[in-house]
């Protein structure tokens, strides 16, 4: 980066997918994001964002939530306004989870998967989940502060066997 970049500014986190099948129970994935403090950046998140929450700063939020994929494109998205969080914050995962009420789900199993990490118009990160396509719950995407040159972002795709509730304590152990 040159001294005149100030990193990744305001993100925008997108998710689609296809409906499940007629007759069987509707397909929900969700956009999680966790935000770690400088002092612990893979411990514990100090709070997570998910369907019916946002940051308490209100610098990350969701603001369109899908419980079915029905739409045209993608259907969920969050908004990362990473150059407004406070300096005690150095470390944002985000990741999606799969609902598992209708009983085991993993990305293989719903069609036309895909997550897309946005600047403005710029792609920053587009993924299908193909990699990881046994998993239940994935990473996607890591931000982290890097002092005066402002946030850098990094693909970080990594499954786990891991329902929604277990994904948000296991979201900050991927490690590079």
């Amino acid at each position: 980066m040159s001294g005149l970049n100030k990193g990744v500014g305001k993100v925008e986190v997108t998710l689609k997918w296809d409906p499940a099948p007629t007759g069987t129970p509707a397909h929900d994935l969700d956009i999680v994001a966790g935000v770690f403090a400088a002092d612990d950046p893979h411990g514990a998140p100090v709070h997570l964002v998910h369907f019916g929450s946002r940051s308490p700063d209100g610098t990350i939020t969701l603001h369109r939530d899908s419980r079915t994929g029905q739409g045209f494109g993608y259907d969920e998205a969050m908004t990362l306004e990473l150059d407004r969080l406070a300096p005690r914050y150095a470390r944002v995962v985000v990741g999606v989870a799969i609902q598992q009420a209708g009983g085991r789900l993993a990305f293989g199993d719903i069609a036309n998967t895909g997550v897309r990490v946005r600047e403005g118009y710029t792609d920053l990160l587009v993924h299908d989940f193909a990699d990881v396509r046994d998993a239940l719950s994935a990473t996607v995407v890591e931000f982290t502060r890097d002092g005066a040159e402002g946030w850098t972002y990094r693909p970080l795709s990594r499954g786990f066997d891991a329902g929604p509730q277990d994904f948000a304590q296991l979201l900050g152990s991927a490690r590079p």
